[in-house]
């Protein structure tokens, strides 16, 4: 009996098999449906960036007006875009970020609806500007709210990987979605099909998102704001307006010397204000400024090519909308797995290196294409696939490196500074390039103005980044 008993005491004590920590799951399934709200919120912008200029010639068709007038349905947007995207971040910081979202998202879903019904061209262009600015609000509260959620670096990191991933992978199917959706319906069913997305992701919004700290203190710089709008809204309108009706007259003039004295305004108002829209005081970092300068100009280069690709596909080679989004597969296609595949580059040769092989790639692929003409056959046309992987290389360190440039503490702000940048070039290449075809009879010539310019800014950005950032080290 006591040997049996000392053999018992010798075992070791069962213990009941370990339950999963429920709360753990429960965790985790919230997280992940909030990432899926979040990447709802940033892959409907992105989509709604490329997707249009599958319809411009289907938009010009219906709705009447020339090249300015579908210059205006693009730029609106992005002009508001990019103007509210850093005023829409302190406001997330101020009230929180879930609120500002959930308003972004059914801001961005109403405007659809009214871009849908637009009965001619001027609404359809306020319909856009309402647009850009839901998804002015949703890009940075999107971030912060998943900043947010994910506590743990590792996690965070990978969660932030599928957001930016899921947005490459709308940008990308925005050409082929919004071609087959004309082919089938008609240009109107681009922005109906935002209308399932974005009740989606007020539902998953509502149901599953924490609300981040409000911080009452943060202020928000209206004249600032107001100034960087009209300041960049009579740019674009000048350059537009100068190729319909020419650059010495009156009007176009005028809207230089406006953008300009606003400008001045907006400087000597962020130099001033307590807490501005945008701290002038980040420029103090060379590299910081170098990236941001780098955004702007390799987006004048890629979305005014987009622009002025789309038409030339409809209005001179005669493309269909479905087979111009088929045309763009390989710029587009080529994107997501440069993406992918950044990162590693990057590490292996160093971030300024990788930005400089992106740029110069894309360069090859414009000077690959000075040679279209109209009625050119379509394989002529493939070097745009070189532009594509050029622009998946380049952006993943470009991000990473200007974030890198500034504290930690500051990081949200200078993501937002790298996204007003970025719109601001969007819609300044839309508005020169289209300037540049905006006459029928020129237009190849204008495409060919376009490609040569679009070399000259990416070779310049290659040799900014290569031989400015060994400078700064």
């Amino acid at each position: 009996m006591r040997a049996t008993s000392l053999k018992f005491q010798s075992m070791p004590a069962p213990t009941p098999k370990s339950r999963p920590d429920r709360a753990h799951r429960a965790e985790s399934l919230w997280n992940s449906w909030t990432l899926v709200a979040m990447s709802l919120g940033y892959g409907v912008v992105q989509l709604d960036v490329t997707i249009v200029n599958t319809a411009l010639a289907a938009i010009g068709t219906s709705l009447g007006g020339g090249v300015s007038e579908l210059q205006w349905v693009v730029s609106a947007y992005t002009i508001a875009f990019a103007a509210f995207i850093l005023t829409a971040g302190a406001l997330g910081d101020r009230i929180g970020a879930k609120r500002m979202f959930t308003a972004g998202f059914a801001i961005f879903t109403a405007a659809s609806l009214a871009c849908a019904l637009a009965p001619n061209a001027s609404v359809l262009i306020a319909a856009r500007g309402v647009q850009g600015i839901g998804a002015a609000i949703l890009v940075p509260n999107s971030l912060a709210l998943l900043n947010h959620a994910y506590a743990d670096e590792k996690r965070r990191g990978r969660a932030v990987g599928i957001w930016a991933a899921g947005a490459s992978l709308a940008l990308t199917a925005g050409p082929l979605v919004g071609g087959g959706l004309i082919a089938l319906v008609s240009w109107r069913s681009i922005f109906l099909v935002n209308l399932p997305i974005g009740l989606g992701g007020l539902c998953l919004s509502w149901l599953y998102v924490t609300e981040t700290t409000q911080r009452r203190q943060r202020e928000i710089d209206l004249p600032g704001q107001m100034a960087a709008i009209a300041a960049l809204g009579c740019l674009a309108g000048a350059i537009i307006e100068g190729g319909a009706l020419g650059w010495s007259n009156a009007f176009v003039m005028a809207g230089f010397v406006a953008s300009m004295s606003l400008t001045v305004l907006l400087v000597v108002r962020e130099l001033r204000a307590p807490q501005p829209m945008l701290p002038l005081s980040l420029f103090k970092h060379r590299l910081f400024a170098l990236t941001s300068l780098i955004g702007l100009l390799v987006n004048i280069a890629f979305y005014g090519l987009i622009f002025v690709f789309s038409l030339y596909f409809q209005r001179v080679n005669g493309l269909s909308p479905f087979e111009t989004g088929l045309a763009f597969v390989p710029m587009m296609g080529a994107v997501l797995p440069a993406n992918l595949f950044a990162s590693r580059v990057a590490e292996r040769i160093g971030a300024s290196s990788a930005i400089a092989i992106g740029a110069t790639l894309s360069a090859f692929g414009c000077l690959m294409l000075l040679g279209i003409e109209s009625g050119t056959v379509y394989w002529k046309t493939l070097p745009q696939l070189f532009m594509g992987a050029g622009l998946g290389l380049l952006v993943p360190p470009l991000t990473s490196a200007l974030l890198g440039s500034v504290e930690k503490t500051r990081s949200g702000v200078a993501a937002g500074v790298l996204n007003a940048t970025r719109q601001t070039g969007s819609v300044l290449g839309v508005a020169l390039f289209g300037s540049l075809v905006g006459q029928a009879e020129a237009f190849v010539t204008g495409v060919h103005e376009a490609l040569i310019i679009s070399t000259g800014l990416l070779l310049v950005v290659a040799m900014l980044i290569w031989f400015g950032a060994r400078s700064t080290r």
